[in-house]
């Protein structure tokens, strides 16, 4: 069915609205200076860093009012964000997992807030909520943000973060009686948790003020004991003379070994030490494995009595697996495992007493079964050229469950049999949507420097390469972080508009290892930009689109990424969308958990990375020009990415814009670094793909 109005009347009212040239907001100027380096940087809206102020809440509220007052002007917003729901609205399912003859799974019957936690008695039992976090509030904003059982299954400890925060309180549940114990572990961030007994230890920061305003220094670890209160809990491990390393513990399945990993990014170091201490033993000290911060990371996959399974990018840019004795952990008496491979490893894990080892070929997934002792014994033959999730559980599993998807399957979850290898299809999904219409390639086009980028591209079947395809390029581009296949039921509607979807794998992720991690990172970030822009300029040559119909997108660092490129292309683009994203690359370590991000960026404290950061810091570089159609957003509760970022950055582009293109900025409330629940989700994504279409000058029809 067909909906809406000619596209001449919507082109008419597109450039009315835009004509109309928007009034925003006043945003007060203030005389405010840095200086670094010698240099003197002004910063006009440093007031705007106070999120709690009756000035900034006012400002919010305006900017708010401008932005939903011009998307409420499009004529099929309601429309889309129906189709969204439509699309949306199938029951979603996790891989199950399972603790002795209990199996627990997540479900969503399609339209809830949040995934309902079900147990049932083996796999033919009778399925029962065991926790419902759509209950945890009356919005619907609280969410389930961790689950972790003990042992004999008999107790679970489970994380509620509410509002969209990072912060999450830790709360203990019964799973025979199916009730919450008076147990309440609080102000818990970057954290395992790892059950020992009757007791578990997890990581926190001393209590704040209030929430944005913890500067999240002083990580300690505790234990906790089931029936007591948190003042009760035993100080495990601190470390006052760094107050900014993240301090993370974890226990062996056997329950014998407690693993602390350390961390220090806020002075560059991009890898972490690695501590053990024996659990049986009366000795309370930890011993060290690695006992130096550098730039190689570790991660314990298992243990085989005393000797340690560690995953590593030491010696193997692609990273190997290695066999360390807790007795002799000296690197020389190391034993490598599983060799490093021409492909890099994406992730490695343990079930059934093997090991599954993913490994990225070109950003498709190819699993790998490898005994204890490191022979390779078969590959999973998955179904396609996806993205492949799961391949963990116990030393005891007989099978085990995964989850695989590409940009067009829905999700599908396959039970694996670890003696036999086989996997057979366990449940699929029933989305409203046709697979076999439309078609994914993968393409590879050259960078400004002459480097081959990988890029996905998506589009209903048989389009034509007029350059007139609505387009809408994604990207992100650093902390090691792999764009793989994945599907998303609300890109959807793009598509079946004959829009082209395209996922550029940029410099600073991990899709090629270490090396190409390296390549987007600190002094070489520009890398990351010169990738996008060249993406844009591929999709134009080859037809699929042009400037004028062409929208970016990207969160967090991805948000960077735009702001940085429509400052130093903002011809190249019709609409940009940056969510969520650091854009003040001066100040970014100033606010809560942003020191972390040094070792990717740098820091403006040193002089060398000042003038790299100031040289594409997408607040600094905002000239007197052109932009294109630009959607910011944020959120109130966003303790990751503080909003300042954007307010600062929507205050300065509103101001700078030459164009009558539409700067806007929406803040959702009662978020965080990403929509806190799916009522949220689908209203933030129908608003920006609304102000796509519309500034594409695109109708839909529906």
């Amino acid at each position: 069915m067909k909906f809406g109005i000619p596209i001449l009347t919507l082109l008419i009212l597109v450039c009315g609205i835009n004509a109309q040239q928007l009034k925003y907001p006043v945003t007060k100027q203030v005389e405010h200076y840095d200086i670094y380096h010698g240099i003197k940087v002004a910063d006009p809206y440093r007031w705007l860093e106070d999120d709690n102020s009756p000035e900034t809440a006012r400002w919010i509220e305006e900017q708010n009012r401008l932005t939903f007052s011009y998307l409420e002007q499009i004529p099929f917003r309601k429309k889309l964000q129906e189709r969204m729901e439509q699309v949306f609205n199938y029951p979603k399912y996790s891989s199950p997992f399972r603790k002795g003859e209990l199996f627990f799974f997540f479900k969503n019957d399609g339209l809830q807030n949040q995934s309902v936690l079900y147990m049932q008695k083996g796999l033919d039992g009778s399925p029962e909520v065991l926790l419902d976090p759509n209950k945890f509030s009356d919005d619907g904003t609280a969410r389930l943000a961790g689950f972790t059982l003990s042992k004999d299954g008999r107790y679970a400890a489970y994380g509620i973060s509410r509002g969209g925060s990072d912060w999450q309180v830790y709360q203990v549940l019964d799973t025979a009686t199916r009730k919450t114990l008076s147990d309440k572990v609080e102000w818990v961030k970057i954290s395992s948790i790892g059950w020992k007994g009757n007791g578990f230890f997890y990581s926190r920061y001393p209590a704040p003020e209030r929430e944005l305003s913890s500067k999240n220094e002083n990580h300690k670890v505790y234990y906790h004991r089931i029936g007591t209160s948190q003042d009760e809990d035993e100080l495990v491990y601190e470390d006052p003379a760094n107050p900014q390393r993240f301090n993370v513990a974890f226990t062996t399945e056997d329950e014998r070994f407690l693993i602390l990993s350390i961390s220090d990014r806020g002075k560059g170091k991009d890898g972490n030490a690695l501590y053990f201490r024996d659990l049986d033993s009366t000795e309370k000290t930890f011993k060290p494995l690695i006992a130096e911060i550098g730039d190689y990371r570790y991660s314990v996959i298992d243990n085989i009595d005393d000797k340690f399974i560690v995953e590593t990018n030491d010696g193997a840019p692609n990273g190997h697996i290695v066999l360390i004795d807790s007795k002799n952990p000296d690197r020389k008496n190391w034993r490598v495992l599983i060799p490093q491979q021409p492909q890099p490893l994406k992730s490695a894990s343990s079930a059934g007493g093997k090991l599954f080892l993913t490994y990225f070929k070109d950003v498709k997934d190819r699993v790998y079964v490898y005994s204890l002792e490191g022979k390779r014994e078969r590959e999973v033959k998955l179904p396609g050229l996806g993205n492949a999730a799961g391949f963990s559980g116990e030393k005891d599993d007989k099978f085990i469950f995964y989850t695989f998807t590409s940009f067009t399957s829905p999700p599908t979850i396959y039970r694996y049999d670890i003696a036999t290898g086989k996997s057979t299809v366990f449940r699929t999904s029933e989305v409203n949507f046709n697979p076999n219409d439309y078609i994914t390639k993968q393409v590879f086009y050259p960078s400004k420097d002459g480097v081959k980028v990988p890029m996905f591209i998506v589009h209903r079947k048989g389009i034509k390469l007029d350059g007139n395809n609505p387009t809408l390029l994604y990207g992100y581009g650093g902390f090691n972080i792999s764009l793989s296949p994945s599907f998303n039921a609300l890109l959807i509607p793009f598509l079946e508009q004959g829009g082209v979807y395209a996922v550029a794998n940029l410099r600073g992720g991990g899709e090629y290892g270490e090396d190409w991690h390296k390549a987007g990172m600190r002094l070489k970030k520009q890398n990351v930009f010169n990738d996008f822009i060249a993406a844009a300029e591929y999709l134009i040559k080859e037809k699929y689109t042009s400037s004028k119909r062409l929208a970016i997108r990207g969160g967090s660092n991805g948000g960077l990424l735009v702001g940085a490129c429509i400052n130093q292309r903002p011809e190249l683009f019709a609409v940009a969308i940056p969510q969520v994203g650091v854009m003040d690359m001066l100040r970014f370590h100033k606010f809560t958990i942003g020191w972390n991000w040094i070792a990717e960026y740098g820091s403006s404290d040193n002089e060398e990375d000042f003038k790299n950061l100031y040289a594409y810091s997408p607040l600094h570089n905002i000239k007197e020009q052109n932009y294109p159609a630009t959607l910011i957003t944020t959120a109130d509760h966003d303790d990751r990415v503080v909003p300042a970022h954007s307010f600062k950055y929507a205050a300065t582009l509103q101001q700078k814009q030459r164009s009558r293109a539409p700067i806007l900025i929406r803040i959702s409330t009662k978020s965080g670094h990403g929509a806190s629940n799916t009522r949220k989700a689908i209203e933030e994504n129908a608003d920006i793909m609304a102000f796509i279409f519309y500034n594409l000058g695109v109708q839909p029809k529906f």
